[in-house]
């Protein structure tokens, strides 16, 4: 029940005047838009108002339900049906939220036939796309889906909301003013490095998403390709186990060693230092590089680690390698 303020301050006498000068303010607000004229904030929506046909990215929880928003639920309220990762994940949150709808299918496997027809549904019909936690495509199906509708003309609105990547930069008092999301890093090691190695002169923090079974392997792989680098283990965000814990590769993989990590991951690596190198620094780098590369991939080391060219570095391994 609401309980209006005045009712318990002023007797009935007064209250029937400021009802009357509502209801005329009420009554002149509809006579205005009855003829078209802006109203700068506009009432909710009726709850069984429909939506414009079209496609609908909403945000959900990345663990308390409670973060999902006041306008997420709107449109799953409005909507004709929702495509999700896992009909049983997204079932459990529409359940939650005392909503039911028809639920399709719908992940980055999913065949074109499939696709097409969802597209196709969506010039009649208001369709929500969610993934099981956070923000659609953000390392979550949709990428294909939003083009496919943009090719047709179906209208894409995109509601923003929890997204992983966020919370965890900023939880880890890293530099945030200038950050690159990478999503996973490859599963092998090989991959692992390359990807790290062509990312290590970024003059960034670096995000990633990583499964608790690989962080281990991932830390040392950074330890050995970006040595003395700050890192931030940001897991099991917004739920009641949240833990972020920051440090230098080493200390945090002693630490999860002695305390196997679950649940989903937000790696962060800090931006890399200033570097300034000068020649005699640079043959140190080269000479240590070389014992383990190929002059070329040396080269490329040191070239990314201290900014210097790449091609005057590769001459100078070469020389230092003949001898």
């Amino acid at each position: 029940m609401i309980v209006h303020p005045e009712s318990a301050i002023a007797p009935k006498a007064a209250i029937a005047p400021r009802r009357f000068i509502n209801a005329c303010f009420i009554l002149a607000a509809s006579l205005f838009a009855g003829h078209g004229r802006h109203v700068s904030e506009p009432a909710s929506p009726a709850p069984d108002q429909s939506l414009t046909p079209g496609l609908y990215l909403v945000a959900t929880p990345i663990g308390n339900l409670g973060d999902i928003t006041m306008r997420a639920v709107d449109i799953l309220r409005r909507c004709d049906g929702v495509a999700c990762e896992d009909t049983r994940v997204t079932g459990k949150l529409l359940k939650h939220l005392g909503i039911s709808k028809p639920m399709w299918r719908y992940d980055d496997h999913s065949e074109h036939r499939d696709r097409s027809r969802l597209v196709d549904s969506m010039q009649t019909r208001a369709v929500a796309l969610v993934s099981d936690a956070g923000t659609p495509m953000v390392s979550d199906p949709g990428y294909r889906l939003v083009n496919d509708c943009r090719e047709q003309g179906i209208a894409v609105t995109s509601l923003p909301g929890p997204c992983a990547a966020v919370v965890g930069l900023t939880l880890s008092g890293l530099p945030n003013d200038r950050f690159l999301f990478a999503g996973f890093l490859p599963s092998k090691e090989k991959g692992r490095r390359e990807t790290l190695e062509d990312l290590a002169a970024i003059d960034a923090t670096l995000v990633f998403y990583e499964t608790a079974p690989r962080l281990l392997k991932t830390l040392a792989t950074i330890e050995d390709v970006l040595p003395k680098r700050e890192i931030a283990v940001a897991r099991e965000l917004t739920k009641l186990h949240e833990e972020c814990r920051r440090g230098f590769a080493s200390g945090l993989m002693a630490y999860y060693d002695a305390n196997p990590p679950r649940g989903e991951i937000v790696l962060l690596i800090g931006p890399p230092e200033a570097v300034q190198a000068n020649e005699a620094d640079a043959d140190d780098m080269l000479r240590e590089a070389l014992m383990t590369m190929k002059p070329s991939q040396a080269a490329g080391h040191v070239a990314k680690a201290t900014g210097l060219d790449r091609k005057a570095l590769y001459t100078r391994a070469m020389d230092l390698k003949a001898g």
